[in-house]
């Protein structure tokens, strides 16, 4: 029998407590991974990094993050999230702070995939975790607030990493070392930190109840029995055809994400006529609020309504819309419209990572969403190059953003062909007695 009174309270611990933390970390990834953004103008002048190598540099983290991912997942399967998720941002912090030496483009390239291995298993560590922890009902809810952690990375870092290049000359450094040093260790610190706090499943919860282990168990197992989850193992999950469909929509829809992060500080400066600092960063920190607003709102919606693959479809497609309008040289339109870029392109997410868990079960979906997500960031590696060549061959940077606006196209088709494929179909209404209902809607 499910006590959904019990279950629904450990949620609610298990969101609060662990929620959190995952947030905490995201955004730590976030900063570091992208804070190249920031430093791109000064850190090519004073290192002589060329433009070719700097686009080379933003897509490669994400040859070595993808190579390391499936391992990365199998090895926190058997060793668990608490020392395998800190591991992980203890040394990406290390090797992000190593960055304030760097003197020239071999040491930068190599760098850039150290970061990647390191952060290897990041984001399909959490969204795994995350199945010990919340049915499907409220997990889309639970990702968004995990996803608030790409927005939040720039509403707070932004305006940080203008502040710390603007330190230029104190003590004798340069800004960019600043910002590379202090931002890195910060995530070791945080790293520490969490390790205390993070627990490998409910049964090791010291702040729920035993009862409470129990039915958030019983309502977990609950719902496995009534999926049809595919029949794989670590291995053979690798070559499921729905889990390489997943990839592929993952795959478009990083290069329609990274093709903005990596570029909008230029893209705000250019449009405020001015060098990146203090107050673009300040600027660009007004579309990451907007997209956090996004993050709370839309999966919350999602999970109210069931919606899947059709909403995350439609929330990326506007995204491209947004792409084409940002060309414009007008800086309110332009900040507007990328608003909508920077909101769509993150909060289709934590929705289309619902889809996954609904075939992929145990260490299959290890494997397998750690599968999706190395495939997924071979777009971030695709994406800068690919808006180089466009403005390069078209001579025109607005070719690039038309570019990227014809991934977000090609991301909606695929995320709406998830649903006559059984994958994205809405969530299947549930009958529930009056008693259920009311403590569903307490929740």
């Amino acid at each position: 029998m499910v006590d959904l009174k019990l279950a629904n309270q450990a949620m609610k611990k298990a969101r609060n407590k662990i929620v959190p933390c995952a947030v905490l970390m995201y955004i730590m990834c976030f900063l570091d991974r992208s804070n190249i953004g920031f430093a791109k103008q000064a850190f090519q002048l004073d290192t002589g990094i060329s433009d070719a190598a700097f686009a080379l540099g933003a897509g490669i983290f994400f040859l070595g993050y993808a190579a390391f991912e499936v391992p990365s997942n199998i090895i926190m399967h058997r060793v668990g999230a608490k020392f395998w998720l800190t591991r992980i941002m203890i040394t990406w912090g290390l090797i992000a702070a190593g960055f304030a030496f760097v003197t020239s483009e071999t040491e930068f390239l190599a760098l850039r995939v150290l970061l990647g291995v390191a952060e290897a298993g990041l984001l399909p560590g959490i969204v795994y975790y995350f199945t010990y922890w919340f049915t499907e009902e409220h997990r889309s809810s639970m990702m968004g607030l995990f996803w608030l952690g790409v927005p939040l990375a720039f509403v707070f870092g932004s305006p940080i990493s203008g502040l710390l290049l603007d330190l230029h000359g104190f003590l004798g450094f340069t800004g960019w070392q600043w910002m590379f040093a202090v931002e890195g260790l910060l995530a070791v610190l945080v790293g520490i930190v969490i390790y205390e706090r993070l627990y490998d499943k409910p049964d090791d919860a010291a702040w729920l109840t035993v009862e409470e282990k129990v039915a958030l168990k019983n309502v977990l197992a609950k719902e496995a029995s009534q999926k049809t989850f595919e029949k794989v193992g670590a291995l053979s999950a690798l070559a499921n055809p729905k889990v390489w469909y997943m990839c592929l929509i993952s795959f478009v829809v990083q290069i329609a994400n990274n093709g903005f992060n990596f570029y909008f500080p230029t893209q705000v400066a250019n449009l405020l006529g001015m060098k990146v600092g203090t107050l673009v960063g300040f600027v660009s920190a007004i579309p990451w609020i907007c997209c956090a607003i996004a993050m709370v709102y839309l999966p919350r919606l999602s999970d109210k309504t069931g919606s899947r693959g059709i909403m995350a479809g439609w929330i990326i497609f506007v995204s491209g819309v947004g792409y084409i309008v940002s060309s414009t040289t007008n800086p309110v339109l332009g900040i507007v419209a990328m608003c909508f870029v920077a909101a769509c392109n993150v909060a289709c997410q934590p929705i289309y990572w619902t889809l996954p868990g609904r075939f992929l079960t145990g260490a299959g979906a290890a494997s397998g969403i750690a599968l999706i997500n190395s495939i997924g960031n071979l777009g971030g590696f695709v994406a800068p190059n690919l808006r180089v060549w466009a403005e390069t061959t078209f001579y025109s940077a607005n070719a690039g953003l038309y570019i990227m606006a014809g991934t977000a196209f090609l991301s909606a088709i695929l995320l709406w062909l998830t649903v006559p494929l059984a994958i994205g179909n809405n969530l299947l209404k549930k009958v529930h007695t009056e008693k259920e209902e009311k403590l569903i809607n307490n929740a």
